[in-house]
């Protein structure tokens, strides 16, 4: 009846679709003529056209494989089948959501789409390393309440001097610059409170998210930085109740 190519315009696929289908076992081998091609017949139609209908669907082809040569439909599948492609266009849709967003926006791609807008451009890029960690660590609640701080943020009076700090600090500077620092950050706590609760909600545990903190801050500030950060949030700690953040 048909030759491979024929059959394969006719099922509005490829030749090498065919092919691929035969060598997995997909569709059956045709009886050849007597000079040795293939010579499809209305049953491989049929089959070919269920398998690219199914495969259009979105099933994969060792789910189509199990599905057998039956035409019932097996509901399972089907029912499986749709609640992965409602998933699918749900996320498509944020995704719809959030690119045009950034495309009326002109905010940086590198933040989570909570902070993109209220972290400042001229953020150093240690800090922007460090807020996108933040938000793949935190909740709803948590991310809402670093969201605010970042549109809001409150500077301290020896930020400036922080960011100057040099990697090789002796101990009494880096001592000395986390005791001046923790009058500031009490302050800051007692107008946000909710920043000390930050980790409250965080989906992999508290535990877990501390330490993911803790060792974006060896990684992204000098030791000298990282060393006034460890200290400023013990000396919170001994001051205040548990549930601080950096």
């Amino acid at each position: 009846m048909w030759s491979t190519r024929e059959i394969a315009d006719l099922a509005g696929t490829s030749l090498r679709a065919v092919r691929h289908y035969h060598e997995i076992g997909l569709l059956a081998e045709p009886e050849r003529r007597a000079n040795g091609y293939k010579q499809y017949g209305v049953a491989h139609l049929v089959r070919l056209l269920r398998i690219k209908r199914l495969a259009d669907l979105g099933f994969s082809l060792s789910q189509i494989a199990d599905m057998g040569d039956t035409v019932d439909h097996p509901a399972e599948a089907f029912r499986s089948l749709d609640t992965e492609l409602a998933a699918t266009i749900e996320r498509l849709q944020r995704a719809r959501v959030e690119l045009g967003f950034i495309l009326d926006t002109s905010v940086p791609t590198d933040l989570p789409p909570e902070f993109a807008t209220a972290a400042d451009s001229a953020m150093p890029g240690v800090d922007r390393s460090f807020v996108t960690v933040m938000g793949t660590l935190l909740g709803p609640k948590g991310m809402k309440a670093y969201a605010d701080f970042l549109q809001n943020p409150a500077s301290g009076p020896l930020d400036e001097e922080f960011q100057r700090l040099p990697a090789d600090a002796d101990e009494q500077t880096r001592a000395n610059l986390a005791e001046r620092m923790v009058p500031w950050l009490q302050s800051l706590h007692r107008q946000r409170p909710e920043l000390r609760t930050l980790l409250a909600d965080a989906p992999r545990g508290k535990k877990f998210t501390r330490q993911t903190i803790d060792q974006a801050v060896a990684d992204l500030y000098n030791p000298a930085q990282a060393d006034v950060m460890c200290r400023l949030a013990t000396l919170l700690a001994q001051a205040e109740p548990p549930e601080q953040t950096r």
